[in-house]
Formats: structure tokens, C-alpha cells, sequence
């Protein structure tokens, strides 16, 4: 009888071992599938309530590499983003809808594991700590496939309202149109310039994706912003003052065209003509984009053909006197350039043709030696090469003097506007390095901002179209040109006025 009752306490020892090995088997189990997890403590306090008899289905939800917990419901976030939509985001974000910012992630895990239900702690932290994205559009700029900016702006059709009105900046809305319908903008039949082409050189894509409601770009200025200037957020400003105009506001601040102004301040300015009102505050900081727009132009403008000097020589008169016999005409002709306009600063152009309008007639002049006569015609050419007017006469109060460019060469030569004898080759820390001519017959021309001194020596002649020098920034200048006039018994005049034909050459 004691030998079987030790029997029947054996057996039962040996079952209760079985039971507790194989439970102890399962919970092995079940920690060997989470031991990636058991190591790692969640933000939100979360306890393991024990072990299931099946696998069930949880969410492990991190928060920039953080872990915050384990959700057993994830319908419930669902129901807490729709709810979340329809409450905050419906009115300013129709047809959108909420989702989660992707600095969470969210893992769906099979475990045996039973974990403390803290769902609503979870939703109560991804709402306090504004979790909460809303559906909207990406935009993504790239250069060689890679992308180098993304912004996320409300809709499509947003973008491209703000991107046609960006473009509208550098190309009249007119050719915007043709072009982008694949139609040719019309012939030029007087001078003036079309468009010919408009690319933007980076790749632009959209695509939904989920954002903070704070990145989202919710109106076009603010899509148009963006577009101008970036993430630069640096502005600089100039308070204007009595006779300033648009031209040479810009010429005072970084060498900006009329144009550049106007653009830049499109909210205060609407013609490159305005008058502007003293204390009138400017923006003058240009466009910093985050693409490049290139337009490509045809212009036609009037240029001049210079008559050249005939010198014969006459034994009755003696040396250093001479006669027109013929007086010289310049002549005229239309020429058509192909222009290249980048973020609208034209940056190259070639001649297409040119038809001569007027032949220019020479000037015969019977002189006493072969030496230069060192006295003017009365007649005077532009100074430098395919010339644009900077900033013109009284751009600014007391710019007495036209800034010319040459459009298609910064550092491009300077030239003697007429014959005479150099009278001035100096420095001084406004016009920088200078020269003047004296034309001996009342007139004096002037030439700054030479981006070395001149290699001419003073008491040379020169003849009219004679190399003086180099076009420069010296002295008080905010971009190469020539500061330049004409001066009569002591008096500054107006190139433009009476002496060189100015149409078509103001600086666009």
C-alpha cells in the first residue's frame, strides 16, 4: 500500500512538472518572439499583463526613434484623425483628410504577449505633442534626379496659379500663353522684342503626401514667396527720397534695372515710369529662386552707323589747321538679337542680321599734316558697344549724367565719343578712374568709373571711336558702366537731348 501511494505522489509531482515546464515553455516562446522588444522601455508606462494561448495582433508605435508604446486597437487612431479632420482641418483643407507626421512609425507585430490596453494615452500624446499631419501636395525640385527642395502647398491647382504669376515676372502673359499651347509669339514688325522660348531648368514634381499644417503653404503669395526667394529670408530696403525714380533706385541698390524694381515690389510699383513718393519704403533685394527661369528673346532695335573721316591732304593749309570739306552723317540700321534672359538678367546675346535703314556719309576733311586734327566734328557717337542706359539723366537728385552698359559685355571697351585732345586722366574716389575729353570747340566729354586707369596719356588726340578705356565699378558704383555727359562752357548736358539717339536704350 505505501509503495503504490508513493507511486500516485510520483506521478502526480510528474504532472504538475509537465504542466508547469510546458506553460514555462509557451511564455519562453513568447519572449523568445519579442526579445528584440524586452529590452526597450515605452515613454508612456505600459505593463505586461501575462501570455495568450494564440498570437494577436499589436502596433508598436515610435516617435522619432523613440518607443511610446504598444496600441492593441488601431482603429482607434483612425477614429481619432477623422475626428481630429472633421473638428480643425475640414474648412481650411476640403477634400484632405489626417494621417500621422512621419516622424512616427508604426509596427504591426504578432505576439503571444499580453500588454497593458493604454491606447487612448497613445492618442492623448500624438494629439499634445502635434502629431497630426494633414493630406496636401508635394512639390519637389530637382536637379540630376536628386531632389534639393520640396515644399508642401495646399493643391495643385494653387501651385500652379502662384508658378504662372512667378513666370509672368520674366515674359509678358500673352507669349506665356502661346508658348505654353506650343504656339509661336508674333513676328516683330517694328522694335520691341518677343518671347521665343521659356524653359525652367530644374525637374519639377507633385505627388500627395502627408505635413504639419505649419509647412503647408496655404495661399499663392505665400506658394509665390517660395518661389521668388526660397528659404532666404533676408530682405534689404531702401526709404526713397524727393526726385527719385524707379531707374535709379536701382542703380543705387546693386545695379537693378527699372524692371528688377518694379518686379520685386509689385505691390507698390506698377510702371517703371511711376513717380515715387518720398519716405516710399522699396524691398531691393532680388529674387533668390529656388529654379531657374530661362526666356530666350528676339529684340530689334535701332543702331547707329558711324560715318568714318576722309583726310586728304592740302599743301595750302599748314600743320594742325584743317576744312570739312564734306560734313559726315551717321547712318542707321535695324538689327535683330537673340537674347538670353535667366530669372530676368539677360546674360547673353548674338545678332541674328541687321538691314541698313540709312547709308552713313563720310567726312571729308582737307588737313594740313597727317596728324589727328585734335578738335571735334560737333557730333558725337555712344561711348561703348551695344548700349543699354543704366540709370539715366536725374535718375537720382544730382546724377547729371547717363550710366551706360554694354548689354553683352560688362567689361567691355570704352570709346572717344568725338575727336579732341585727352585732358584728364585721373581718380577720384566717386567716378573712380576718369577721363576727359576737350573737344576744343566748346565741348567736353566725360567717361567714369573705368575699371583701370586709362593707358591714354593726357595731350593725346584721339579720333572719334578711339579706345579709352575699360568699362568698371570704381569709385561710387554698384555695377560696371561709364558715367557719362556732355559739358558746354562748364554746364552738364543731357547726352540724351539733341546729341546721341537714346530710344530703345534704357536698360529693361
Amino acid at each position: 500500500m505505501a509503495k503504490r501511494m508513493m507511486q500516485l505522489c510520483f506521478c502526480l509531482v510528474l504532472a504538475i512538472v509537465v504542466v508547469y515546464v510546458t506553460s514555462l515553455s509557451k511564455l519562453e516562446y513568447a519572449f523568445m518572439k519579442d526579445d528584440a522588444r524586452m529590452d526597450q522601455v515605452s515613454l508612456l508606462r505600459q505593463e505586461l499583463k501575462g501570455v495568450n494561448e494564440k498570437p494577436h495582433t499589436i502596433y508598436r508605435v515610435y516617435n522619432e526613434g523613440t518607443y511610446i508604446g504598444a496600441l492593441n486597437n488601431y482603429a482607434k487612431v483612425e477614429s481619432f484623425l477623422e475626428e481630429a479632420y472633421l473638428q480643425e482641418y475640414k474648412k481650411e483643407f476640403p477634400n484632405s483628410k489626417c494621417g500621422l507626421l512621419d516622424s512616427i512609425v508604426v509596427s504591426k507585430e504578432q505576439t503571444y504577449l499580453n500588454y497593458e490596453d493604454i491606447d487612448d494615452s497613445i492618442i492623448q500624446y500624438i494629439k499634445d505633442n502635434g502629431l497630426v499631419s494633414v493630406e496636401a501636395t508635394a512639390v519637389s525640385f530637382l536637379n540630376d534626379g536628386k531632389v534639393y527642395a520640396e515644399i508642401f502647398v495646399k493643391n495643385e491647382e494653387m501651385y500652379e496659379e502662384a508658378m504662372y504669376e512667378y513666370l509672368s515676372y520674366f515674359i509678358s502673359p500673352t507669349d506665356l500663353q502661346l508658348l505654353n499651347n506650343g504656339q509661336e509669339t508674333p513676328q516683330l514688325k517694328t522694335y520691341g522684342s518677343r518671347a521665343i522660348g521659356i524653359q525652367i531648368v530644374e525637374d519639377i514634381t507633385m505627388h500627395e503626401a502627408y505635413a504639419s499644417v505649419d509647412e503647408i503653404l496655404v495661399t499663392k503669395d505665400e506658394i509665390l514667396e517660395y518661389l521668388k526667394y526660397g528659404d532666404n529670408t533676408e530682405r534689404k530696403y531702401y526709404t526713397c527720397v524727393q526726385n527719385d525714380t524707379v531707374a535709379g533706385v536701382g542703380a543705387k541698390n546693386f545695379g537693378l534695372s527699372a524692371t528688377q524694381i518694379m518686379n520685386i515690389n509689385k505691390d507698390k510699383i506698377q510702371s517703371v515710369d511711376q513717380i515715387l513718393e518720398e519716405g516710399l519704403e522699396l524691398c531691393v533685394t532680388y529674387f533668390t529662386p529656388p529654379l531657374d527661369v530661362i526666356v530666350s528673346t528676339e529684340h530689334m532695335k535701332k543702331e547707329p552707323i558711324y560715318f568714318d573721316a576722309i583726310y586728304q591732304e592740302d599743301a595750302t593749309l599748314r600743320q594742325g589747321l584743317s576744312e570739312v570739306v564734306q560734313a559726315g552723317r551717321d547712318g542707321s540700321k535695324n538689327a535683330l538679337y537673340e537674347e538670353k534672359w535667366e530669372n530676368g538678367i539677360l546674360v547673353s546675346g548674338r545678332l541674328l542680321s541687321s538691314v541698313d535703314t540709312m547709308q552713313a556719309v563720310s567726312e571729308v576733311i582737307k588737313v594740313g599734316s597727317l596728324e589727328i586734327p585734335g578738335y571735334g566734328t560737333g557730333t558725337f557717337r555712344w561711348p561703348v558697344d551695344n548700349p543699354y542706359i543704366s540709370n539715366g539723366w536725374l535718375g537720382y537728385p544730382g546724377h547729371r549724367a547717363i550710366d551706360i552698359q554694354n548689354a553683352y559685355n560688362k567689361y567691355g571697351s570704352i570709346y572717344a565719343s568725338d575727336r579732341g585732345v585727352v585732358e584728364k586722366n585721373s581718380y577720384d574716389p566717386i567716378s573712380g578712374n576718369y577721363v576727359v575729353i576737350n573737344h576744343n570747340n566748346g565741348y567736353k566729354t566725360y567717361y567714369g568709373h573705368m575699371n583701370v586707369p586709362s593707358p591714354i596719356p593726357i595731350g593725346t588726340n584721339v579720333d572719334k571711336g578711339d579706345f579709352i578705356g575699360q568699362l568698371g565699378m570704381t569709385g561710387r558704383a554698384t555695377g560696371p558702366h561709364t558715367h557719362f555727359f556732355i559739358e558746354k562752357d562748364g554746364v552738364h548736358l543731357n547726352p540724351c537731348e539733341g546729341f546721341i539717339e537714346c530710344y530703345g536704350q534704357v536698360k529693361r
